[in-house]
């Protein structure tokens, strides 16, 4: 065999295996980071933690749109009878947690609105600031003045979103985002609830120049988080204590640890609860509201979760 043939069977396999890696990467980008089944997978130990983590009654549908900035597009689930829906409906906001975009956790979209909320999230990969959170919010503030269609798709936003009734929810790197859009943030008086997911934003507590104050925070939070090895390290107990211990006590507030699973699936693994949180305080839904408060508070006898400590319970 000469030189030339070795060559090009050299070349071949070379690019044989490019395309490869290039089918695996696709791929891998691809892979949701939440199960589309994950409601059936998650374990609930509690009438109304199951409650809230089934799917709601509306049926949903989805709409992006661009952005000119780093976190690409504005990607926005609503119910799909939103036009026949009477008044405005309340927002979550997703912030992203690293390396876990917006579209790789549709499935927990699509359950929030389901519930009869509007949605967003976006592809960004730097949330810690609140930037992206702020960005969603002044979006949705232009899409529901603005009539008609908006890059060329009908417009069904318009007139619909309570833009003063505004959740929002991080995991990991998107709690320090949390804490940003709630404390520093032009619309931070905006959002009447929070839930922080395996993270303790705290500024003198990482390694990675994020800064975040939570002592500022005046909006109803939840801090969720495991026992598991990684989270052990990133949102130890000592770490969301020291977070919850930082918020003032006149601000209601909840911290739980989920006995089961880590960091990675703390995103949706607390889906119940976080659900109630937003029933709750964004809709006024007093069942949800047992879940935390009152003397049969459900969540300190959930088995599924331990050091749970509430204050502001009603």
């Amino acid at each position: 065999m000469n030189w030339w043939k070795i060559i090009a069977i050299v070349l071949i396999v070379i690019f044989v295996c490019m395309l490869l890696l290039k089918g695996c990467g696709n791929a891998l980008s691809k892979m949701q980071s939440v199960p589309e089944d994950y409601i059936k997978k998650v374990s609930t130990g509690a009438e109304l933690e199951a409650k809230y983590l089934a799917m709601g009654s509306h049926d949903v549908s989805y709409i992006e749109y661009g952005a000119l900035m780093s976190f690409g597009k504005y990607e926005i689930y609503y119910p799909s009878d939103i036009v026949e829906m009477k008044g405005r409906l309340p927002v979550v906001i997703f912030v992203n947690g690293t390396g876990v975009k917006g579209s790789k956790y549709q499935a927990l979209q699509k359950h929030m609105a389901s519930w009869g909320f509007i949605t967003v999230a976006t592809e960004e990969e730097n949330a810690w600031n609140g930037f992206s959170a702020e960005m969603s919010v002044r979006m949705l503030e232009m899409l529901n003045e603005l009539e008609g269609k908006y890059m060329d798709k009908n417009n069904v936003l318009f007139g619909k979103v309570d833009v003063d009734n505004i959740g929002i929810t991080g995991h990991s790197q998107g709690g320090y985002g949390v804490v940003n859009a709630i404390t520093d943030q032009k619309h931070k008086s905006s959002y009447k609830a929070s839930v922080i997911l395996s993270s303790a934003p705290y500024s003198a507590n990482n390694d990675f120049q994020w800064e975040a104050d939570p002592a500022l925070i005046k909006t109803p939070t939840m801090l969720l988080s495991s026992m598991g090895n990684f989270d052990a390290s990133v949102a130890s107990l000592e770490g969301i204590q020291k977070v919850y211990d930082s918020i003032s006590n006149e601000v209601p507030k909840v911290l739980a640890r989920r006995t089961a699973g880590d960091h990675g699936e703390m995103l949706y693994y607390g889906d119940g609860y976080v659900t109630a949180w937003f029933m709750y305080w964004l809709k006024g839904d007093a069942e949800a509201g047992k879940a935390f408060f009152g003397e049969n508070a459900e969540l300190p006898s959930d088995e599924n979760w331990q050091d749970v400590k509430i204050s502001g319970n009603e």
